[in-house]
């Protein structure tokens, strides 16, 4: 078994995306984006070390023991020397240095990258280019020749002697290769991975989440219920719907039953609890508070997971109110706040013909269903 140290690169702005904030934080199929990289590394059993660049070390959790932290440069060559030199292996130990913006790495490719370096200088994945390449010169495209021409991956691999010597001028580059090609370095070029695309646009999270999703990725499905017993009041709220009535539903938020019902629903669909575990009713900052934030909560975590809601239907249980009468404003402010079709809300009512608590009219019931699809 050939040991190895790790470095990724994790001190970006990643401004490209548009977030505001550095794309590797951000949540990827149930897990940071860089916790993919961190695992991989750490499934492995050849790994000595591993070290994680960062512009603010001090903020860095929920990461194993005997992870590294190191303070980012202001380059990412920079960045990669501080990784360099916290470490304390000998000067032919492979060091594969990765951008943690590639959350698709595996085993397959560590393993191939430790065997090129048998017999080279250094080592990448890398991908042929398919597409036609043009370029426009003097307001005119020309067509670039594909041949020979590769689209590099990382982790990129070198003996820790040849890429500490390589950086140790005060030069930027590109990529890590850049540094050893000047050196006159063999390098070879690994098969790379589709699974291996770097997250840099809005739309490669979406992109890079399908490519890494479970597969085959089925439907997921939830069922909520949630009741409410009457108090005094002149209305109730269904659905985020204000409906008159003679009383108000009793409850620490705005006790709105048939969103309880269909968040519990969300959450229960990808095995997340229940609406209680997230916004416990002793927690006084949600005194009377809108309902709409724990559905759009549940939903967030359900995407986070890697989930979309696509469908739900939820039926209302009471003698009174009539619900009939407010029905496609409750579809209307359900889809609108999920940002779903309007075909994709059902709203029903019930009555339990006079029997129970609701025959009683002591107060409400909803129940709900919720259909969640993979987002690929």
């Amino acid at each position: 078994m050939i040991g190895f140290a790790a470095i990724i690169v994790a001190g970006g702005k990643g401004a490209r995306t548009g977030l505001g904030r550095p794309k590797q934080w951000e949540p990827l199929l149930g897990q940071r984006v860089i916790d993919w990289s961190v695992k991989a590394f750490l499934s492995h059993p050849g790994l000595i070390s591993l070290v994680l660049v960062a512009d603010a070390p001090e903020t860095l959790t929920g990461f194993p023991p005997g992870v590294t932290y190191v303070q980012g440069g202001e380059t990412r060559t920079d960045s990669v020397r501080a990784g360099l030199a916290t470490l304390a292996i000998s000067d032919d130990t492979p060091v594969l240095i990765h951008d943690a913006a590639r959350p698709g790495l595996n085993t397959q490719i560590i393993d191939a990258l430790l065997a090129a370096l048998s017999e080279s200088d250094a080592a990448a994945p890398a991908l042929d280019v398919s597409d036609a390449l043009k370029t426009r010169k003097n307001g005119h495209l020309e067509t670039v020749p594909r041949e020979g021409l590769h689209r590099v991956q990382t982790p990129q691999a070198f003996r820790y002697s040849t890429i500490r010597a390589a950086l140790a001028a005060h030069v930027s580059f590109v990529d890590d290769l850049e540094a050893v090609e000047a050196q006159g370095a063999r390098v070879t070029l690994v098969p790379g991975d589709p699974k291996l695309h770097k997250i840099t646009y809005p739309e490669d999270f979406d992109l890079v989440a399908r490519l890494l999703a479970p597969f085959p990725s089925t439907p997921r499905v939830g069922t909520g219920f949630d009741v409410h017993a009457f108090e005094p009041g002149d209305h109730v709220t269904l659905c985020g719907v204000k409906i008159p009535h003679t009383a108000k539903l009793k409850g620490h938020s705005d006790a709105d039953a048939a969103w309880h019902a269909l968040t519990d629903a969300i959450l229960g669909a990808v095995a997340l609890g229940d609406i209680g575990d997230h916004f416990p009713p002793s927690d006084p900052q949600w005194k009377d508070a809108d309902s709409g934030l724990f559905l759009k909560h549940a939903q967030k975590l359900a995407s986070e997971a890697g989930y979309m809601l696509a469908s739900c239907d939820i039926t209302v249980i009471c003698e009174a109110p009539k619900v009939k009468p407010h029905r496609e404003a409750m579809r209307a402010r359900t889809a609108d706040l999920l940002g779903l079709p309007l075909s994709a809300v059902s709203v029903k009512a019930t009555t339990t013909e006079g029997l129970g608590f609701t025959g009683r009219r002591e107060g409400i019931a909803a129940e709900a269903v919720a259909v969640l699809s993979p987002k690929v």
